[in-house]
């Protein structure tokens, strides 16, 4: 009788283990996962820079093809520097952002100067770029806001259809600021939608390679959204385009 508080105590504590337990396995799994996936990624470009490289070295590289292949080697590397800053900024979300500053700052003024940074490569597909909406003011972490405007764009341009045109509005009312990125591209087979957001996941893999992404500009996206205290919302039509729409707390507070 006498041990009988502690012994319930100690089931009712190992009971609240299991599933602590079972969060930290879980844990564990996407982070080997993760390194994995990056690992992978990782190798491609390198190989490709080694290979070329080498033939350089030895010689056998013709007058004509060494622009080419200089080019390539270029390319390679853009895509490999590219991967490492998505996986950087990952790294900084999946610590909530601890060391970005909060500040007040205009939304609708971010969202155009991303929009700007996008026109070359949105003109280079033959693809219009629009922004509309109105002054927003938030608070927020700017980097924060810039990188979700700037990679729901990228990912619009990119699986967009020549001739087509990629649409940001930013609406505000009292309480909520609403960021909307429509497109004509590809749009996503509704089996998919649940899965776009996890790390590495491509919607068309051989279009992929062409575009040269990353993998990791969404679960950017959605991480980025959730430390604002806000959610993003998918609609789709296969073949027809998407449209994202994010919606975020003007005031969400300093976490």
């Amino acid at each position: 009788k006498e041990i009988e508080p502690l012994l319930r105590h100690l089931s009712a504590q190992q009971t609240q283990l299991k599933p602590d337990r079972a969060a930290i396995e879980n844990a564990a799994l996407i982070r080997q996962e993760f390194s994995a996936n990056v690992s992978h990624e990782l190798k491609t470009p390198l190989h490709v820079i080694s290979g070329y490289a080498e033939l350089f070295e030895n010689g056998l590289v013709k007058e004509e093809d060494i622009k080419p292949f200089a080019k390539k080697i270029h390319a390679e590397s853009l895509r490999m520097t590219k991967l490492i800053e998505d996986i950087i900024e990952l790294t900084k979300l999946d610590n909530g952002g601890t060391e970005m500053k909060w500040e007040k700052c205009d939304f609708y003024s971010i969202a155009e100067n991303a929009v700007d940074t996008l026109e070359s490569a949105a003109s280079d597909m033959n693809i219009k770029l629009i922004v509309n909406g109105e002054n927003a003011p938030v608070t927020a972490i700017p980097q924060m806001i810039y990188s979700i405007v700037y990679n729901l764009c990228d990912n619009a341009i990119k699986y967009s259809q020549p001739n087509g045109y990629v649409s940001v509005t930013v609406t505000q009312n009292d309480h909520y600021t609403v960021l909307t990125v429509k497109d004509t591209g590809i749009g996503i087979q509704e089996e998919e939608q649940k899965r776009i957001f996890e790390r590495f996941y491509r919607v068309d893999k051989s279009r992929s390679k062409e575009v040269c992404g990353t993998g990791l500009g969404l679960s950017i996206v959605k991480h980025a959204v959730m430390i604002h205290k806000g959610n993003i919302r998918l609609n789709s039509v296969f073949g027809k385009g998407s449209e994202f729409i994010v919606t975020i707390p003007n005031y969400p507070g300093i976490t």
